[in-house]
């Protein structure tokens, strides 16, 4: 951002600048047709839908054309499509385009004496003046918000909102009545993103970016200093968000994103007056952020889909260009110390052009088609405002190598064009998937073992992509893994060797890499008999080479069909992978089952795909695995496993492997190469007491004769009500509770050995029920029915996984029921009565695990669900166990950990 007084001297180096001036020539070409036409302006706030913007008869996402509001074209089969549920999803991306043109225009107006520009640019932020306040704050995702339906794509728009603003306040060309429309949506935005504080996420780093550049308008120290020194700030954001190595904790994907927030929040930053760079430890940690994904990156310059990440994205994606651009500008150091980074990026323009991807924080190629190569001259208006005049770098300079991403867990290790990654650090948080000891690998140009990523967040693959079986990872007892951490025991580089070795509770995995060929080991060691299954997920046309047939076998999954197992007869079985006109061969050495399915592929992709699984059963269990990377398969010719000992034939001769607690041994030829690197674990603190949160407590009465279920207290005990009446009990959508007057509850439980009994009685005027058979909302992928007033009751029996249920009234005293996803197994029976003051629930629920006695403690939770007639979404809901905050997100889930106790008496 350009203050006032910095203003002459970027006038002076874009003049100077053969690169800047090559800039500069083609955002004003950019601007034209903005400046002929004014462009669109949603009238409506976006909406979240997994039916808006994908085509109905294929699924792709349509393209947007920030010219075309109704009309919306889908990529691969040219149909056009029309309709509310597109124009909103449209209006998402066209809000956030609006507010990049404008400070496109403006930055030509600020820094080439533009005036059409600058009235356009005042134009579009005029209408948003007048006009922000009249979009609704209802009906969102993700925390409040007015143009969009979650408060991270408002933090976005924000800023660019603000820096159209700043940059013709600074060159003296906005008028005082645009001054004061631009101040209430200021005043609006910082009210909404301030009270919205999600903690240590990538969306939080966009919210501290919006609050200092509403600080910088409005002159506010203090918001700038919450905005950089809280506890959730910015600087907060930089030390622990992106960890010692420099990646953000979860995965490459939102690192790109978190780290263009922080370099947008950085410069906000200066024109408060503060520089982060100053601080050499803060400028050490950000130089670390914008080389991380450089770590990872795959041969083809794409990032490795880990995680929720969109799957075959280029790194040479304009807006990641820019992020390296405005980075380095930000450092402004073009010494040795950079240099690395400057023959990336000189890399990354080396390659050809992809198309510019639809990105939140990144629209200025919108309707654009896609250049053959893209330099310097083709980005958007903030390299214009901060970009070296002239970074340098080499392409042919750029020589990535085998590295351990410290406080990621990710190893990567590199031989010329093949990359091959392991999973074995942090689950990542909430975007985070049962992925650990994932194994991926890419070479001669093919990602043989992809990592999938993440599709739409609103479809149901969503869960496919999530789970354990979708990953080339193990799992145990054909579960998903559980979200828990695995470590790094080992990595280590000896010429043209590698090797890591990863753990994971009862599993290790051990992958050594030399020329031609990789050897993949997974060992179980087990206190009991334990199932352990590795799924192959193989990018190309897979065929088991040698004897054996098929037969129909049973693999359990929503997502997998056409299981089929292969009658094996040799202890190792080849599978011959091509792609193109390059092979992969798997040499796979185990004493199992071998199956073959088939599965969603690649997000996107048209039909199902098939995959590979073995599976063995016991204690202990090793699975070897030889992968032939040559692209040819030239450079493996057998595989044998005698004990612990792993021979490998190949044109050279025998390799011989073996492994020990502390390192790996491969003697090839006469010769012994040692592979150690044994890594310690820091030993983690561990407090005697663990001090925790007091649930709340409650009595369950035993009921000698089962009370009535038609919603009268008929026959309860109430003497014991649990209370929901309190603002720490609430999660809100947008409002905060309204008190107990508007919205609460009284609930009773009673028991007996058959069944749990539930009454709630629910003060709210105008309860507002789904009905039954409404039309799908298709929203997202939570049940319809939480966007109702009803309930959701958890307890745990005898087993340790509770059952959830979500409940709703429908028409003449009956209810439905829906077990929670996730939850042991449960039903529910009743009935509902409207009252004075609101209605009145009454069920019994049974489950398979139910056994109680008297004196026994029952966890137990119970949530009511507030939903008014006109809105979309629900608007909160009451939690007994004590909800604050928000609703976002949560679906009909509920954490056990959160559950109270109620005493059986």
């Amino acid at each position: 951002m350009l203050m006032p007084d910095e203003l002459e001297r970027r006038r002076a180096e874009v003049a100077a600048s053969e690169d800047l001036q090559a800039l500069l020539a083609r955002l004003t070409a950019r601007a034209a047709p903005l400046i002929e036409q004014m462009p669109i302006i949603p009238a409506v706030k976006a909406l979240l839908s997994s039916d808006g913007g994908v085509c109905p008869e294929d699924g792709t996402t349509l393209a947007f054309d920030p010219w075309s509001p109704d009309r919306h074209r889908c990529p691969r089969c040219g149909k056009e499509w029309t309709g509310e549920r597109h124009h909103r999803h449209w209006a998402k991306w066209q809000h956030l385009w609006l507010a990049e043109r404008a400070a496109h225009l403006a930055a030509l107006a600020a820094l080439a004496g533009d005036a059409p520009a600058g009235v356009r640019a005042s134009q579009i932020l005029r209408f948003y003046g007048e006009r922000y306040l009249d979009y609704p704050n209802r009906d969102n995702v993700l925390g409040p918000a007015r143009l969009f339906f979650s408060t991270y794509l408002e933090s976005v728009w924000v800023t660019n909102y603000i820096a159209a603003a700043q940059l013709l306040r600074s060159a003296g060309a906005l008028d005082d009545a645009t001054v004061e429309l631009v101040s209430s949506v200021a005043d609006e935005a910082a009210n909404l993103i301030g009270e919205f504080d999600e903690g240590l996420s990538n969306r939080q780093t966009w919210h501290h970016a919006a609050l200092l550049a509403i600080a910088v308008w409005f002159e506010d120290e203090d918001l700038a200093r919450r905005a950089l020194e809280s506890e959730t700030g910015l600087a907060t954001h930089l030390t622990h968000g992106f960890g010692s190595d420099g990646m953000w904790y979860e995965g490459e994907n939102y690192h790109l994103f978190a780290l263009q927030g922080l370099i947008t929040g950085i410069a906000w930053a200066r024109a408060a007056g503060v520089d982060l760079m100053a601080d050499p430890e803060l400028a050490s940690r950000f130089h670390a952020a914008l080389r991380a994904p450089t770590v990872s990156a795959l041969p083809d310059f794409s990032y490795p889909a880990r995680k929720d990440s969109r799957f075959g994205i280029s790194l040479a994606q304009p807006m990641y260009l820019e992020s390296w651009e405005t980075g380095l500008g930000l450092l402004g150091d073009t010494g040795e110390d950079l240099r690395e980074l400057r023959d990336w990026l000189a890399a990354l323009y080396a390659r050809p052009a992809p198309p510019a991807a639809t990105l939140e924080s990144w629209l200025h190629e919108a309707g654009e088609p896609a250049p053959a190569t893209r330099g310097r001259e083709d980005l958007a208006w903030p390299s214009l405002i901060s970009m070296l005049p002239s970074p340098g770098g080499s392409a042919d300079e750029w020589h990535p190598a085998s590295e351990l991403l410290e406080s990621q867990g990710l190893a990567v290790l590199r031989d010329g064009q093949r990359h091959v990654g392991l999973e074995c650090g942090g689950v990542g948080g909430g975007h985070g998937h049962p992925d650990r000891l994932n194994l991926t690998v890419h070479a001669n140009g093919i990602y043989w073992l992809p990592d999938l990523g993440t599709g739409s967040y609103v479809s149901p693959d969503l869960f496919w992509y999530r789970s354990t079986l979708a990953h080339n990872a193990p799992r145990l007892d054909g579960r998903s893994q559980p979200f828990e951490d695995a470590v790094c025991d080992a990595f280590d580089v000896a010429g043209d060797w590698s090797w890591v070795r990863g753990r994971f509770g009862e599993l290790s995995r051990t992958v050594v890499a030399g020329p031609g060929y990789l050897l993949d080991l997974i060992e179980l060691d087990a206190a009991e008999e334990r199932v352990l299954e590795l799924p192959w997920h193989f990018m190309g046309s897979a065929e088991a080479d040698g004897p054996g047939t098929w037969a129909p076998a049973t693999l359990s999954d929503a997502f997998a069909h056409d299981a089929m197992r292969l009658d094996r007869s040799e202890a190792v079985t080849v599978l011959r992978v091509r792609a193109g006109e390059s092979q992969l061969s798997a040499f796979l050495a185990f004493d199992g089952e071998l199956l073959r399915a088939a599965a969603p592929g690649a997000p996107g992709a048209a039909a199902d795909v098939p995959f590979y699984l073995q599976r063995v059963t016991g204690r202990s269990a090793m699975l070897v695995a030889v992968l032939d990377t040559s692209g040819d398969g030239s450079a493996v010719s057998a595989l044998r496993v005698t004990g612990h000992v792993i021979e490998v034939d190949t044109p050279a001769g025998t390799d011989s492997h073996a492994g020990s607690s502390d390192g790996w041994t491969i003697d090839r030829g006469g010769t012994r190469l040692r592979l150690g690197g044994r890594r310690v674990q820091p030993v983690r603190f561990q407090p005697l007491l663990t001090p925790r949160a007091e649930p709340p407590r409650g009595v369950a009465s035993m009921a000698l004769e089962a009370p009535a279920l038609d919603g009268s207290l008929d026959g309860w005990d109430d003497a014991e009500p649990l209370l929901l009446d309190h603002d720490d009990q609430y999660r809100r959508s947008e409002e905060p509770y309204a008190g107990p007057e508007e919205f609460a509850a009284t609930a009773w439980v009673n028991w007996d050995m058959d069944r749990l009994y539930v009454a709630v009685e629910v003060a709210k005027a105008e309860p507002w029920f789904r009905p039954p058979g409404s039309q799908p909302l298709r929203l997202d992928n939570e049940p319809d029915d939480i966007h109702s007033d009803g309930i959701q009751i958890y307890f745990r029996g005898s087993g340790a996984t509770p059952v959830g249920l979500l409940i709703v009234s429908e028409p003449g005293g009956s209810i439905r029921s829906r077990s929670v996803a996730g939850t042991a197994p449960g039903t529910a029976s009743g009935g509902w009565e409207p009252t004075d003051t609101g209605y009145r629930i009454t069920v019994a629920l049974a489950s398979p695990d139910w056994s109680p006695a008297v004196g026994d403690i029952l966890d137990f939770d119970l949530i009511v669900n507030e939903m008014h007639d006109g809105r979309e979404r629900r608007a909160g809901q009451l939690v007994w166990s004590g909800g604050g905050g928000w609703v976002w997100l949560r679906g009909d889930r509920q954490d056990p950990a959160r559950f109270g106790e109620l005493d059986l008496r």
